[in-house]
């Protein structure tokens, strides 16, 4: 118990210097929110990696999903890596950077007020994102409830207490900055701890080849389907399919995660944090999934109906020795506090640039933004907060479930908007109004009316992947019948993609003349 307390100590008390250091970069608007546009690739690479990492991942998603697919949920962390974190530095890092730096923007509500020309447009924005990151917010503390319980054998009050606490602290002082550089402290432990715990749990039965004997033994809800948990794709190929969508593709547009594009650098902040963010994807996304997938030989079926999937990687975790429990809970906590600064950063800042200042006062001062920023990150952390205690003392939902109607609401509502927006000069305000309803409402109807929904779409995971995809439909279908923006306002948004810059013949080949 010493050991584990001395090791919280020394953590937390990093990230307190951390964000007291970092004052200084937070002295205005967009030094808060965003750095001053100024951070390098290994901070920018690990503040994505980590806000889109969280115990949600960890003690839900890996728990669950591990159960559900066996081993194949693997490919749930590969999926995060190759499209979650590969593809969208690629397609969206240097087109963000470039078109919101030209806009002004600092969040996603302004980029849409400003690419379109609509107040109405970032009001909308501003609301969907109010709404629908508290829950997701308030699922970040759930994944820690058990683990906490079983390292400390300390009630969960203290534990949401606490953790709103520091990071409350490391947010209003340093902002994002401060938000970084603890992201790349707690990810170092992410990528140490998920290697460590892996190697410990593999060895209670005999190693990785022992374990992989032993799962294939386990007949489950498949005993026509010899093997089916160790099998490559799994029991249930397709809804596989639906949660890499749902988990990858989403990422895309998060605000939280689209965001990180915006603090940008350089190029070489683009070419490195694309390869860093990918390879610490494929250690921490791809390990939690693949020790989940081994959760059956550590509980029984009984077990998991009476406790729920949210008690299957706290239970793999309880005969590891103690300085592994430390360990273990330090980088949950990691995963969590950044997740949750990364979120409360956003919503604070939304709600104070995008509808309080404009929508209720007129010309706000800077230094009025400031404190209102900073005001609202306090109230949208109690919120959470309460909304968390509530949740886990009326048990009202899984983990899993929480996230994901917030997920799929976010990146129904914004996925499609976003991407046409920075692509195609064609893409009209009509199809991002009609996108944002379409997202937000069929993930609310889902939430209240599910058992009316088809089966394949009762899940809040499935649910939320349809309405991502359809905003591929959705946004350029609409746009062709409606309104076409005007060309000065096209030529503003897309000049930024047009400036000659000089580069070396090792980039670009030199076009020769005939």
């Amino acid at each position: 118990m010493l050991i584990k307390i001395l090791m919280m100590v020394v953590f937390f008390a990093v990230l307190i210097a951390v964000g007291v250091m970092s004052r200084k970069k937070a002295r205005s608007v967009e030094g808060f929110v965003l750095g001053g546009r100024n951070v390098g690739p290994w901070l920018t690479a690990f503040a994505y990696g980590t806000s889109y990492f969280s115990a949600v991942i960890f003690i839900g998603y890996a728990g669950q999903f591990g159960w559900k697919f066996g081993i194949a949920s693997t490919w749930i962390g590969l999926g995060n890596a190759v499209i979650g974190s590969l593809l969208a530095w690629v397609i969206l890092g240097r087109r963000t950077r470039l078109m919101t730096h030209k806009l002004n923007s600092k969040t996603m509500p302004e980029f849409f007020a400003r690419r379109f020309e609509s107040k109405s447009l970032r009001i909308g924005a501003s609301a969907i994102i109010f709404i629908f990151l508290i829950p997701y917010t308030a699922s970040l503390y759930n994944g820690l409830s058990r683990l906490f319980e079983m390292a400390f054998h300390v009630d969960y009050s203290i534990c949401i207490i606490v953790m709103a606490i520091l990071t409350g602290i490391y947010v209003i002082a340093g902002g994002y900055f401060a938000t970084a550089i603890n992201d790349f402290i707690q990810g170092i432990i992410m990528l140490i701890g998920i290697v460590a715990v892996i190697i410990a749990v593999l060895n209670v039965n005999g190693g990785l080849m022992g374990s992989v004997i032993e799962l294939a033994k386990v007949q489950g809800d498949f005993p026509d389907f010899p093997g089916a948990y160790s099998s490559f794709f799994g029991p249930l190929p397709v809804d596989l399919l639906g949660v890499v969508i749902l988990t990858s593709l989403g990422t895309w547009g998060l605000p939280q995660m689209v965001q990180k594009f915006y603090a940008i650098k350089h190029e070489e902040a683009i070419r490195k944090g694309t390869i860093i963010s990918t390879f610490f994807a494929v250690i921490v996304a791809g390990g939690c999934y693949f020790l989940g997938g081994f959760g059956r030989l550590f509980l029984t079926p009984d077990q998991v109906a009476e406790s729920g999937f949210d008690a299957i990687v706290p239970e793999m975790l309880r005969t590891l020795p103690d300085i592994l429990i430390a360990v273990v809970v330090i980088l949950v906590l990691s995963a969590s506090m950044s997740t949750l600064s990364s979120l409360v950063l956003t919503s604070s800042s939304t709600l104070t640039l995008d509808f309080i200042d404009g929508v209720f006062v007129k010309d706000m001062k800077e230094k009025t933004k400031m404190v209102w920023i900073r005001i609202l990150v306090v109230v949208f952390i109690a919120i959470s907060a309460v909304i968390a205690l509530i949740q886990y003392k009326s048990t009202v939902t899984f983990i899993a479930q929480l996230m994901g109607v917030s997920w799929g609401a976010l990146a129904g509502a914004f996925l499609g908007p976003f991407l046409f927006s920075l692509y195609w000069k064609r893409t009209t305000k009509a199809s991002c109004w009609t996108c944002f309803i379409f997202g937000s409402v069929l993930l609310i109807c889902n939430m209240l009316f599910r058992a009316q929904f088809p089966a394949i779409l009762q899940s809040p995971i499935n649910c939320g992947a349809f309405a991502m995809l359809a905003g591929f439909i959705i946004v350029p279908v609409v746009s062709l019948i409606s309104k076409k923006p005007s060309d000065a306002l096209i030529e503003s948004a897309f000049s930024s993609y047009e400036v000659p810059v000089t580069v070396t013949s090792k980039n670009i080949l030199e076009q020769n003349e005939d």
